[in-house]
């Protein structure tokens, strides 16, 4: 399905994720209005609503596409908001890391992330709920967890997505976890596990695809259950990973639409590289094709980041052609 152009759109950002929001906001305006779209509505998130409460009100103002920029945190409220709707979101790389962006082969391209939109590439995508909020890429209990607390924001400012390698050496000789997992009406089953991810798409941050095999619109989740119990073990899975191999050492996949973790004892948690309280017990169950997501044509496949590369390029090709004025 293609995104006509929309009669509103508002932008939700966080201004700490922006260095310069003047700027920010004249380049999206221009581009946007370019390419024929109407001026956006701008809603600044705050420390006690990342988002939620703005893309609430941005819909009540009629937008048709809310633009997300910032970090995980603001776009999983507005995922969160817009659920179940029929407003869509699109993504604007702001802040450090942010995983929905990297699954869209974004990085941190301003650029490129107008030019998703625009170009009007748009797929209905399952959602994972738990504890009252949705996400769209991954949550996770444990090892992941932990990695991301112990990720220095300044770090993650200088360095970028290599910081969490840092975070992630504090944590690789900790103990696993005692674990019961429960999928669906499945009997549980016990593993002692580093982390387990709950998965709707499968790619890390640095854009590494952890899930080869995770399609956003199966109407399941993935769920990964990772072991390494050793550092050769964990240089083998992440070997394993990198290459693309069909089975993964220390790693399992299963799927289902409803998956409960439940740990020994209190475990650092995740939803979409954003923590929440630590906790005994992660669970989630996938909402199917809750969202309408702006995503790099072809809208198609499974990996959403198959056609990102072009897609500024593809930009400068439609400005250089005069649909899109400077």
């Amino acid at each position: 399905m293609e995104l006509n152009v929309p009669t509103a759109c508002a932008v939700v950002v966080n201004p700490s994720k922006v260095p310069d929001l003047d700027t920010f906001r004249e380049t999206v305006t221009r581009v946007l209005g370019a390419a024929g779209w109407p001026e956006p509505r701008w809603y600044e998130t705050t420390p006690e609503d990342p988002g939620c409460g703005q893309a609430t009100e941005a819909m009540k103002d009629g937008a048709e596409v809310v633009f997300a920029a910032g970090g995980d945190g603001t776009v999983m409220a507005c995922v969160t908001a817009l659920a179940e709707t029929d407003v869509a979101l699109a993504i604007l790389p702001a802040g450090t890391g942010n995983l929905l962006a990297a699954n869209l082969g974004l990085a941190a391209d301003l650029d490129t992330g107008l030019a998703v939109a625009i170009e009007g590439g748009l797929r209905r995508l399952d959602v994972g709920r738990t504890e009252g909020s949705c996400f769209a890429v991954m949550a996770g209990l444990g090892f992941d967890a932990k990695m991301l607390d112990s990720t220095s924001e300044v770090t993650k400012k200088r360095i970028g997505w290599p910081a969490y390698v840092i975070g992630a050496a504090r944590h690789l000789r900790d103990r696993p976890m005692r674990v019961t997992i429960t999928i669906d009406d499945q009997p549980p089953f016990r593993r002692r596990a580093r982390t387990v991810l709950i998965a709707n798409v499968g790619r890390l941050q640095g854009g590494v695809r952890l899930l080869e095999e995770a399609d956003p619109a199966d109407g399941k989740l993935d769920v990964a259950v990772l072991s390494p119990r050793t550092l050769s073990q964990w240089v083998a899975m992440a070997w394993g990973v990198m290459r693309r191999q069909g089975r993964v050492p220390s790693l399992e996949v299963l799927r289902g639409a409803r998956v409960r973790i439940e740990a020994k004892g209190t475990e650092a948690r995740q939803l979409d590289g954003d923590l929440i309280d630590p906790g005994t017990v992660l669970e989630a169950s996938v909402l199917p094709k809750a969202l309408w997501l702006c995503v790099p044509e072809p809208a198609g496949h499974p990996d959403l980041a198959v056609d990102a590369n072009a897609a500024a390029e593809r930009l400068q090709r439609l400005t250089k052609a005069g649909r899109i004025k400077d």
